[in-house]
């Protein structure tokens, strides 16, 4: 998003005022590209890298602020929550050794950030999503402090009727409804940036929106979401449900959401996608209106197109279209926002290497591809990409199919290189970068696919907190080394937990996976459910997920002393607790604790804003005990 200052509450005047900027900046582009303004022949490549702030527990740590403090504005700027920072690269002409270069200076920024942030308790990650987040983390006290962040919640929250849903079905199926915008700042990207001439525009980025499914299906590394087994890359779902703004009719219309890949090709300039998104979509925010740009070309000065850029940053299409000064020149270029961060940084730009080298060489071996494709089938290739990685298949150019792995490794490595080396690029460079993606491809082994994989083994016999913790704390290992993914070895629980933070609160503690009843359930449902999966005390929900009491199995021993044909006419609501002891998920454990032991209760029903999401028992206490002391007995 554009970084100008905004109008925090702006009022019908300054809207019509901002409107009229957009459009006055529309017609002064439009004179721009008529008259050859627009940078021209130069073939400029950048990358913005967003990463996850953790504390030593690997939870996320609202720290953003603290470390910008002693960061270089000039590469390091704040992103909507605070526990994300994005760093943005130099950007570098597309020759020589431009991605070794891009992989120095992105190595350089990360080790200054994890030095700054290990002075202040706080470590980098690198992933699509993290794995450790829960919703907890996403209140709006995580919410950076910025002005233009409180209005997009206000104007978005406004929209959506006050809640965010979220359905993803994946290897789990995750159904979330939040009270604010907080679900976005769950995905951080790689994106990548491609200078493009006016005139060649349109067919280049109709290309991009080719090239994204293949590049997609290469690189997936947000497989997990909120504890749960999604999409290979889980953040194309989670980030267009999260910023879909649309009242309920405009729904039932099909009107476009502000995060898509589009409808249809580009058949004139990037003209036609700002009118599109200007037609469609209203501003959320503003700011004061600028010199006329079109007194500004009368002049010979180069407009900043500040109304267009910042409406522009508030549509979120898979490809953006940008518009930008360097070094006093203005230039069009196409924000590929399709690839997660990390596993690496290597792989990461192994990944830039495969798509650039694809815009090069296709744009001269596919010629226009709105030729030769259906958008439906772009689009299409797209979704299976971020549904099912490499085990995706294509309908590719011509009408033809391939699995995603073949299509990579048959056609379009050799197609990359070849743009790559014709381009100029160092072939020490070439074969180093396409090398980790070929080994990827050929190994099966994806960000998403190592993810999927350790989780698996690590099997059920573990808690799901640790299971996740121990995915973060591997990434975070091997990140710092730059092992390209496909030799990590798969996460392991360790056999002890090495830190009692781990469990400091009771959301890190509880148990999610819940067995319940509902108050007019017979007694004999209750009672199996115990017997079958080995409970001492099952919550009573509503349907809404509303807790309404506890059944103890001291209480239903009662009961079932009075003979087993009796219980079959005693219902749930006549025996259980109807004011059961709760906690809260932030409840600390050790509070948690104290209070099991003075009121002299087996368990703790975990209830935030009056529905239930989780249970601590004496059983999850003597296991992180056990595992506390064990540790403190090694250490001693």
């Amino acid at each position: 998003m554009a970084k100008e200052e905004i109008s925090t509450l702006p009022d019908d005047a300054q809207r019509r005022n901002f409107v009229r900027s957009m459009l006055e900046d529309v017609r002064a582009l439009e004179r721009m590209i008529d008259e050859g303004w627009i940078e021209k022949g130069v073939r400029r490549i950048g990358a913005e890298q967003e990463m996850f702030l953790v504390d030593r527990t690997l939870q996320p740590a609202n720290k953003a602020i603290e470390l910008l403090e002693d960061l270089p504005p000039s590469h390091f700027v704040t992103e909507l929550a605070q526990f994300n920072l994005e760093a943005n690269l130099t950007p570098l002409p597309l020759s020589g050794t431009s991605f070794s270069e891009m992989e120095t200076e992105l190595l350089r920024l990360l080790a200054l950030a994890r030095e700054v942030g290990a002075r202040k308790g706080t470590q980098i990650v690198l992933c699509g999503i993290l794995p450790t987040l829960d919703k907890s983390h996403l209140g709006l006290e995580s919410l950076t402090p910025i002005p233009r962040y409180k209005q997009l919640n206000r104007i978005m929250t406004e929209q959506r009727g006050g809640k965010f849903q979220a359905l993803i079905k994946g290897l789990d199926e995750l159904q979330t409804v939040h009270d604010n915008v907080m679900l976005e700042a769950c995905n951080t990207s790689f994106q990548l940036h491609y200078q493009a001439d006016a005139q060649e525009f349109a067919r280049l980025y109709n290309l991009a929106q080719v090239v994204v499914a293949p590049l997609l299906a290469a690189g997936p590394n947000s497989p997990v979401l909120l504890k749960h087994r999604l999409w290979h890359e889980t953040r194309v779902a989670l980030f267009q449900q999260s910023l879909d703004t649309r009242a309920e009719h405009k729904v039932e219309r099909g009107v476009r959401q502000r995060v898509s890949f589009g409808d249809r090709w580009v058949k004139g300039s990037i003209l036609e996608i700002f009118r599109d998104d200007i037609a469609r979509f209203r501003s959320l925010i503003t700011a004061a209106s600028d010199e006329s740009p079109l007194e500004m070309l009368d002049r010979g000065e180069v407009p900043p197109l500040k109304a267009l850029r910042l409406h522009n940053g508030t549509v979120y299409r898979w490809n953006r279209p940008c518009y930008g000064i360097t070094d006093g020149k203005p230039h069009l270029r196409i924000e590929c926002r399709v690839l997660p961060a990390g596993p690496t940084v290597r792989d990461e730009v192994a990944n830039a290497a495969f798509f650039y080298g694809l815009m090069i060489a296709l744009d001269t071996e596919y010629g226009d591809v709105s030729l030769r494709m259906p958008f439906d089938d772009a689009k299409a290739n797209f979704v299976a990409a971020a549904r099912y990685g490499l085990h995706a298949r294509f309908r590719w150019l011509d009408g033809k199919s391939y699995g995603a792995d073949e299509l990579i490794l048959k056609l379009l490595l050799p197609a990359a290189r070849k743009g790559l080396l014709a381009r100029g690029v160092d072939k020490t460079d070439v074969d180093t970068y396409l090398g980790v993606l070929e080994a990827r491809v050929q190994s099966g082994r994806t960000g998403a696919q190592w993810a999927f994989d350790s989780l698996a083994a690590m099997g059920e016999g573990t808690r799901i907190a640790d299971r996740y913790r121990a995915l973060t704390a591997s990434m975070a290992k091997y990140q710092e080394s730059n092992l390209p993914v496909h030799q990590w070895e798969l996460a392991q629980v360790p056999a002890a937990s090495g830190d009692s933070d781990s469990y400091r609160t009771v959301s890190q503690l509880m148990t999610t996976d819940l067995f319940t009843v509902h108050h007019d359930d017979i007694v004999d449902l209750a009672a199996s459910l115990m017997e079958w999966e080995h409970l001492r005390h099952v919550p009573v929900e509503d349907h809404e997920g509303r807790l309404l009491g506890l059944v103890t199995h001291r209480a239903l021993m009662r009961v079932m002393t009075r003979g087993r044909a009796a219980s079959g006419h005693v219902t749930v609501g006549e025996i259980m607790d109807k004011d059961p002891v709760t906690v809260g998920p932030e409840t600390s454990t050790l509070a948690a604790i104290e209070l099991m032991r003075t009121r002299k209760i087996g368990s703790l029903p975990v209830v935030k804003e009056g529905r239930l999401v989780g249970i601590i028992t004496e059983h999850d206490v003597f296991e992180i005990s056990g595992k506390l002391l064990e540790n403190w007995l090694k250490g001693s």
